[in-house]
């Protein structure tokens, strides 16, 4: 934030308009990474019925990929590309080679064979790049700040996520209820044996979606390493909030994962900002901002829990 506040009420009341605006525009990036990342776990989960505990390796395969090829050729552009044929590749391959035979599964045996998938990822990254962070620079075009209406100076590169996480969002709404893979997808959720009888190659399909909701969690890694450092073990955090995200939503549904990602995106992202201050209304200021910090990093859990005490099966979820 670039706003210097003028003496007076006036100024500090302005001041903090402007960084609740910004905090509001930095919840809504959050959220659509969030909705980036959890649309293939979702479609997953949906589809296949997999709990895919690999999903957030799938996220650090595409940050990898991106800082190496920008490395190596100086192009943001080029590096969008390789994360996404990276993490699109890497799905594919694991779904042939381990998650095919997981399907008829126990819901433990993918837990576990999909947490083994992590330590592989994990150690097999650290092999090819090392233990040390990368750091892929965000494009001369697109790191500077825009001035917003208010006066409000705010990164040019958030901006850009926020559009392409709505331009996802976009192709993947009309993917799902326009196309004829979509009614396939659709399809494959409510019942994979009668779509198998009519002639659909079901194991075509699941590789197709696998890799699709691969090729979305290496994008938003590569988008989120431009902004944060690059290192192994990066995706484990953001697919808890993945997790979160689509229980929220209710598994399976786009809208839901677009939904429960702006809820905890801006839940995340505000309660940091209000809780605080709350507390300093009637608490000292350290123990305000203790207790306010601890309270923020709850928030998104508390939330999860009083959606599904409403509505069990998350906001879009099918009926039960």
């Amino acid at each position: 934030m670039r706003y210097r506040a003028a003496p007076g009420t006036g100024g500090a009341s302005t001041l903090t308009t402007i960084l609740f605006i910004e905090q509001v525009l930095n919840g809504l990036q959050f959220g659509v990474m969030l909705f980036v990342m959890a649309a293939g776990l979702t479609l997953v989960f949906g589809v296949m019925g997999l709990i895919n505990l690999a999903h957030g390796s799938l996220y650090m395969v595409g940050a990898f990929a991106a800082a190496a090829v920008a490395g190596a050729t100086g192009s943001f552009v080029l590096a969008l590309g390789a994360a996404l044929a990276a993490a699109a590749g890497a799905g594919a391959l694991v779904e042939l080679l381990v998650i095919r035979r997981l399907y008829d599964r126990e819901h433990l045996d993918q837990v576990l064979a999909t947490f083994a998938l992590i330590l592989i990822f994990s150690e097999g990254t650290r092999w090819m790049f090392g233990s040390f962070p990368l750091y892929l620079d965000i494009p001369d075009a697109l790191s500077g700040v825009v001035t917003l209406p208010g006066g409000i100076q705010y990164s040019l590169y958030r901006l850009v996520i926020i559009g392409i996480g709505l331009g996802i969002a976009g192709f993947l709404f009309w993917l799902i209820s326009r196309t004829r893979l979509g009614i396939r997808i659709r399809a494959g959720e409510s019942d994979r044996e009668m779509i198998a009888a009519l002639g659909v190659d079901i194991s075509k399909l699941y590789t197709l979606v696998f890799a699709l909701g691969a090729a979305l969690a290496g994008l938003a890694g590569a988008l989120v390493g431009a902004i944060q450092s690059v290192q192994v073990g990066m995706g484990e955090p953001v697919l808890i909030l993945a997790f979160v995200v689509i229980v929220i939503g209710g598994i399976g549904s786009i809208k839901g994962a677009f939904v429960g990602a702006l809820m905890v995106g801006l839940t995340d992202t505000l309660g940091g900002l209000l809780l605080p201050g709350f507390f300093r209304l009637f608490m000292e200021n350290a123990a305000a901002t203790s207790t306010g910090s601890a309270l923020a990093s709850m928030l998104i859990y508390i939330l999860m829990a009083v959606v599904l005490v409403w509505r069990p099966q998350g906001l879009f979820g099918p009926q039960t």
